[in-house]
Formats: structure tokens, C-alpha cells, sequence
């Protein structure tokens, strides 16, 4: 008994074995019986290198940046507070194909609201050129000195470029303006002189009645450089009238360039006395340095009743007078501009007999006494008496 027992138990253990081993080997199909194994999920082979986007299609973009104006214009990169500069922004598509460029703008330290544009896009074609005009502009409170920026050309499979331009910012010497409006009496006075700019402006304004707007601005740099004035003085007058009787409009103004100075030997007196202007646009500008050297431009567009004058005249003594008159009564619109230049050359022209130059003869050196004294006194005797026949 207990050896059935043992056998039974026994026989138990071992039934419970070749299950355990049946469960494991449940994942051979039927096919393993024949020998064949499995060797996992198959893995797909990558290729040596991965395709170019820009195969077939390659090349460089080219940046150049230039200011508008001559090439022999000198110092044309000078500009004052308010007043722009136009650049040139080229590019160039080295490439075979069309390529769309994207152009920004780097500061690199310049006032980003200064800029026209600061990104744009542009279509060039294969082996072309595209040119984008770009202003700068100062605001009326900029730092005088040096600035610079960048330009960045960028397309799909082209080769970048980049460009860098400078441009200097002169301060105005002096700088007034007036601006009004309203109904009553208004007087003004300004008189301003400068050697180094050769100008002497006045102004003597008086009003009453009612104005829209009477603007009077004046500025002036020392020493100007490129397309800078050495002197601008611009008015403006919207809808002037006289109310009461007695009312108007009365002013004398005068600019004066003296050729004494280095002006351009120019004079324009303005008077009028008025009843009424529906608008006055007027700008008086000198340039004794800069790209624009040695003229005095001056223009009106004015439509008033009332009495009106402009007395303008230039004078190189020797050399060039010319005078203009014109006074009107009743009611006008003009539109007047006057130019002055002076590009008279500082020699006088000879005539044929005095254009012979003379050879010149070396004359003989003046003698000279050796001093025999021992004294002082009578050494600053013979000095004097050397330098006497030099100054005969």
C-alpha cells in the first residue's frame, strides 16, 4: 500500500512536468518540426546617402548697397535730423534657376524706425539683378556721428550674403521754429548772422485777423557737408483773413549772401501787405560747402490779396550783377523760383598780351654785415641793419 502510494505520487509529479514543458514550447509551429528556424522580423536596408534638395539647382546671392547721387559727389553720406538718405539695395542670383530672396535689414546699432523697410522678398531670376530703393531717415532728435547697418540676402539653395553701409548724421548749429494758429495779433522777430555760413537773415512779422497755421522754421549747420544746407529758412501760411477793418498781414523778410563771406553774393527781400492768403509755401536755402557749393535757391508758391514784393539781386563785385523786380497788387496765385549760383573762378580773365608770363629773374642776394661788436647794442645795430634791405 504504501508502495502504490510513492508510485502514485511519482507518476503525479512527472504528468506535471511534460505539462509545464508542453505550455513552453506552445509558440513552434507546426513547420519547426521539420528543422526549419526562425530568425526574427526582417529589416529593411537604408541607402549610403540621403538625396539634396538643391541637386541640379546651386549658386550664390550677391549683396551691394550704394546712396543715390554721382559718383564724384563728395561726402554724399552726410545727412542732418529729418532729413533722409536713399540707398540702393542690389542683389545678384548667381544661380541657374529663379531664386526667392528674402532681404532684411540689421541695425547693427540704427534706430530700426529709421528704416523704410526693414524685410521684404524679392523674385530674381536665374543669372539676373533686382535693386529695392531703402530710405533712411533721422528722427529730428537723433545724436550726431557715424551709423551703420547691414543688408542679408538669404534663398534656398543659394549662398548667403551680406553688405554693410555707414552714413553720418550732422546736428543742426542752430534750429528755430514756430508754429501757430488762431484768431487775434501775432508779431515775430528774428535776426540771425553768421560769418562762417556768409548768411544774414531778418524777419519782421506782424498779423491780426485769424490763421489756420503760420509756420516759420529756420536751421543752420556750420560747415555743411554733402547735400546739408548751411542755411534753410521755410514758411508756411494756410488761410489767412482779416476780420476788422485795419486787419492784415504785413512782414518784411530779407536773406543775404555775402560774397565777402564765401557766400554766393545773393539778396532776396521779401514785403508784403496783406487781406487775405489762402496758402503760402515758401523755402529760402543757402549752400556755401557740400555737394552744392556756392548756391542760394529760393522759391515761392503764394495766392494772396493784398500788396506783394520780391526784390532779388546777386552781386561779385567785377565779376556778375543781375537784379529782379516784381511787385503786385490785387489778388494772385504765383509760383516763383530764383537759383543763384556762383561759379566764377577767383583769377581774372587776360587777354592775350597779358597772359605773357615774363621769365623770372633771381635777384641778387642782399649783403649782409658780419658783426665786429662785443657790446649788445651794437650787435642789435647790425641786425636792424641786415634786415633792412629785406624789407625795402
Amino acid at each position: 500500500m504504501k508502495r502504490r502510494l510513492i508510485a502514485i505520487i511519482i507518476l503525479s509529479f512527472l504528468t506535471a512536468c511534460q505539462a509545464m514543458a508542453t505550455v513552453e514550447d506552445t509558440g513552434i509551429g507546426s513547420d519547426d518540426v521539420s528543422g526549419n528556424t526562425w530568425n526574427g522580423p526582417s529589416t529593411p536596408s537604408l541607402p549610403t546617402y540621403l538625396p539634396s534638395p538643391c541637386s541640379g539647382d546651386s549658386g550664390s546671392l550677391s549683396v551691394s548697397i550704394s546712396i543715390t547721387g554721382p559718383e564724384s559727389e563728395p561726402d554724399k553720406s552726410y545727412t542732418t535730423q529729418g532729413k533722409p538718405l536713399d540707398f540702393i539695395v542690389t542683389i545678384k542670383n548667381a544661380g541657374e534657376t529663379d531664386a526667392v530672396t528674402e532681404v532684411n535689414v540689421k541695425p547693427e546699432g540704427t534706430p530700426l524706425e529709421w528704416f523704410s523697410w526693414t524685410t521684404t522678398s524679392i523674385t530674381i531670376p536665374a543669372g539676373a539683378t533686382r535693386s529695392q530703393n531703402l530710405e533712411v531717415l533721422p528722427d529730428i532728435n537723433a545724436d550726431a556721428g557715424e551709423y551703420k547697418f547691414a543688408i542679408e540676402a538669404s534663398a534656398k539653395c543659394r549662398s548667403p550674403d551680406e553688405r554693410e553701409a555707414k552714413f553720418k548724421v550732422q546736428a543742426f548749429d542752430y534750429a528755430s521754429e514756430t508754429s501757430i494758429s488762431g484768431s487775434g495779433q501775432f508779431q515775430i522777430n528774428k535776426d540771425i548772422s553768421s560769418m562762417k555760413s556768409g548768411i544774414k537773415s531778418t524777419k519782421n512779422v506782424v498779423f491780426s485777423g485769424t490763421v489756420d497755421a503760420l509756420v516759420k522754421n529756420e536751421y543752420m549747420v556750420d560747415q555743411a557737408k554733402g547735400k546739408n544746407a548751411n542755411f534753410q529758412e521755410q514758411d508756411a501760411v494756410d488761410n489767412y483773413n482779416a476780420v476788422a477793418s485795419g486787419d492784415a498781414l504785413v512782414g518784411t523778410e530779407s536773406f543775404k549772401s555775402s560774397a565777402i563771406f564765401g557766400g554766393v553774393g545773393s539778396k532776396v527781400k521779401e514785403s508784403y501787405d496783406l487781406q487775405q492768403m489762402d496758402f503760402k509755401s515758401q523755402d529760402f536755402t543757402l549752400h556755401q560747402t557740400g555737394s552744392l557749393k556756392k548756391s542760394a535757391e529760393f522759391k515761392t508758391a503764394d495766392n494772396f490779396t493784398g500788396y506783394y514784393l520780391i526784390d532779388a539781386k546777386q552781386t561779385i563785385p567785377g565779376q556778375k550783377s543781375l537784379k529782379e523786380l516784381e511787385e503786385y497788387f490785387g489778388s494772385f496765385e504765383i509760383n516763383r523760383r530764383i537759383l543763384f549760383r556762383d561759379n566764377t573762378k577767383s583769377k581774372t580773365p587776360c587777354l592775350e598780351a597779358d597772359c605773357f608770363k615774363a621769365p623770372s629773374v633771381k635777384s641778387p642776394s642782399s649783403p649782409t654785415f658780419t658783426s665786429p661788436c662785443l657790446s649788445g647794442s651794437c650787435n642789435d645795430f647790425v641786425n636792424r641793419l641786415n634786415t633792412f634791405p629785406k624789407s625795402a
